[in-house]
């Protein structure tokens, strides 16, 4: 089958599209690289695509309301005129639970999925091990990393979930999908800096509002019927 991959050169989309392959299906990049402009539309063209996964995130410039409600629309459209028989959304856990800031974005994105003509699955993961130095800020020998509770995994297992999903027909919201191990990311980071041999001190940091309360309460953990995959982080590291 002929499956798209909206954000195919990103950190979880890249694996979809090497997942993919490997499983035999052909694998259409939908990314500014390869020509695709997802946030206007211009260049999308899912002629003969038979499955559509959403793996896009948006750049620094622009919120992620406007990032997923553009392109969740834009794709949308675009997979309706061309007949495509499944969409495939990425969406985060807690997402719905806590509608701050990114999450606002993802929440979006799914609200708009399940009101559209396409038929629908959305895939809930929890953060990924990648994401743990792109969370955290870094002040010469300090990093401040916000109090939060998660379940990470690979971004990898996240990847090939999406085509597993996309191999078979529309199933709705999916269980969450999530790592084996509750850990805070702060301990990510920690465990992330050693194993680079970086003797850098992490300070964990108590974010304000309604999201960094959810990020804090448990809000953004799995629910219990969660699929858990791994690697555990000690796998992954090495």
């Amino acid at each position: 089958m002929r499956i798209a991959v909206a954000g195919g050169t990103g950190t979880v989309g890249a694996h979809a599209v090497q997942f993919a392959e490997r499983a035999g299906h052909e694998a259409l990049v939908l990314s500014r690289a390869r020509g695709v402009d997802l946030f206007s539309g211009d260049g999308l063209d899912l002629t003969g695509v038979d499955a559509v996964i959403d793996a896009s995130g948006p750049s620094a410039r622009l919120s992620s309301t406007e990032f997923f409600g553009s392109v969740t629309r834009h794709l949308l459209r675009a997979e309706q005129e061309a007949g495509v028989a499944h969409h495939i959304a990425l969406s985060i856990v807690g997402a719905a639970n806590a509608p701050f800031g990114y999450y606002a974005g993802k929440a979006l994105q799914e609200r708009l999925v399940v009101e559209g003509a396409v038929p629908w699955s959305i895939l809930r993961a929890t953060q990924f091990f990648e994401f743990a130095e792109r969370n955290v800020k870094q002040l010469g020998r300090v990093i401040l990393a916000p109090s939060m509770r998660s379940q990470p995994l690979a971004a990898a297992s996240v990847g090939e979930m999406l085509v597993e999903v996309a191999s078979g027909g529309p199933c709705g919201v999916l269980p969450d999908l999530a790592g084996p191990e509750e850990m805070r990311i702060a301990d990510v980071a920690r465990a992330v800096a050693q194993a680079r041999g970086e003797s850098r001190r992490v300070i964990e940091i108590p974010l304000p509002g309604g999201f960094g309360r959810a990020l804090r309460d448990g809000s953004i953990l799995p629910a219990p019927d969660a699929n858990l995959v791994g690697p555990t982080l000690r796998e992954w590291l090495g």
